[in-house]
C-alpha cells in the first residue's frame, strides 16, 4: 500500500507533462475538427484567402473543413478512395509533404543563429576592400549647356544649388545632384573613370555619356564598408536554405541507385552531380 502514493504521483506527473489536447472547433456527425486543423489549413490555404479579420479568416476556413469532411466522406462512400489511380496519388502527395518537411528541417539547421554568424564571418573575411566614391552632378542636355554650368560654379557658385537648378537627372536633380556612395561599376565607363580619377572637393571638366553631359564633384572617397549581420540576414538566410537543401539532394543522389528508362524501356545513361 505504501507504494501507491508513488505511483500516484508518478501518474499525475506524467499527466500534467503529457500534450495538451487541441480544443474542439466543430463537429461533423461526431467527427471533431480541431483548432489544429484549422492552424494548419489557414497554412495550407495561404495566399487563397480573401482579406479578412482574424474572426473572419477562422469562420472561412473552418466552414472549408466542415464541407472537406462531408465531401470526403461521401467520396470514400462512393467507393473514390479505391483502385491504382487514387494510391498513386495518395502516395505522391506523402512523398511530396515527406519532401518539403525533410527540406524545411535542413532549411532550419542550416540556419541557426550560429550558423548564421559562423557564415557570416567566413564571408567576411573573403571579401576584399573596395572604393566608394560620393558625387554630385549636374546632367543637361547639351554641352554649350554643360559649359555654363561648369563655368557658375567655377566662379563659385554653389554646386548643389546649381545642380538643383539645372540637372536633368530625375533621380539626383532634385537632390542638389547628390548620387550618395558608388562603386566604380555602377556607373557608366566614361562617368566613373572621371570620378574615381577626382580627389574629394575637386570639380571635373565636361564629361560625355550616354546619358548627356555631366559636371562632376566628388565629395568623399572611402573604402566600402562591409554591411552588419542583421543587415543582410535575410539574404543569408535564402542562400543558406537553398543551400542545405541543394546539398542534401545531390548527397543522396550520390549513394542512391537510379535507374532511368527512354519511352521504349531501355535504359539510359544517369549522370552523375
Amino acid at each position: 500500500m505504501r507504494f501507491i502514493p508513488v505511483l500516484a504521483a508518478l501518474s499525475l506527473s506524467a499527466l500534467l507533462a503529457g500534450p495538451v489536447l487541441a480544443k474542439t472547433a466543430a463537429k461533423v456527425d461526431g467527427v471533431e475538427i480541431t483548432d489544429d486543423d484549422v492552424n494548419l489549413a489557414v497554412e495550407d490555404l495561404a495566399g487563397q484567402m480573401p482579406q479578412m479579420d482574424e474572426k473572419q479568416r477562422r469562420d472561412y476556413v473552418l466552414d472549408y473543413l466542415i464541407d472537406l469532411k462531408l465531401v470526403a466522406r461521401q467520396a470514400e462512400k462512393d467507393k473514390l478512395g479505391d483502385g491504382a489511380d487514387f494510391s498513386r496519388r495518395l502516395a505522391m502527395a506523402k512523398d511530396k509533404l515527406l519532401m518539403d518537411k525533410l527540406l524545411l528541417q535542413e532549411g532550419d539547421k542550416a540556419t541557426s543563429d550560429e550558423a548564421l554568424k559562423k557564415f557570416y564571418d567566413e564571408t567576411v573575411k573573403t571579401l576584399k576592400p573596395e572604393q566608394e566614391v560620393r558625387a554630385r552632378h549636374i546632367l543637361v542636355e547639351t554641352e554649350d549647356e554643360a559649359k555654363k554650368a561648369l563655368d557658375r560654379v567655377k566662379k563659385g557658385e554653389d554646386f548643389a544649388k546649381v545642380a538643383t537648378e539645372l540637372s536633368k537627372d530625375p533621380g539626383s536633380g532634385k537632390d542638389g545632384g547628390d548620387l550618395g556612395y558608388f562603386t566604380k561599376d555602377r556607373m557608366v565607363k566614361e562617368f566613373g573613370d572621371v570620378a574615381f580619377a577626382l580627389k574629394p572637393g575637386e570639380i571635373s571638366g565636361v564629361v560625355k555619356s550616354q546619358f548627356g553631359y555631366h559636371i562632376i564633384k566628388v565629395e568623399d572617397k572611402r573604402e566600402r564598408p562591409v554591411p552588419p549581420l542583421d543587415q543582410v540576414k535575410d539574404q543569408l538566410k535564402q542562400y543558406l536554405v537553398r543551400k542545405s537543401q541543394q546539398d542534401l539532394v545531390v548527397k543522396l543522389r550520390d549513394t542512391a541507385k537510379v535507374e532511368r528508362f527512354d519511352a521504349d524501356g531501355k535504359p539510359v545513361e544517369v549522370k552523375k552531380n
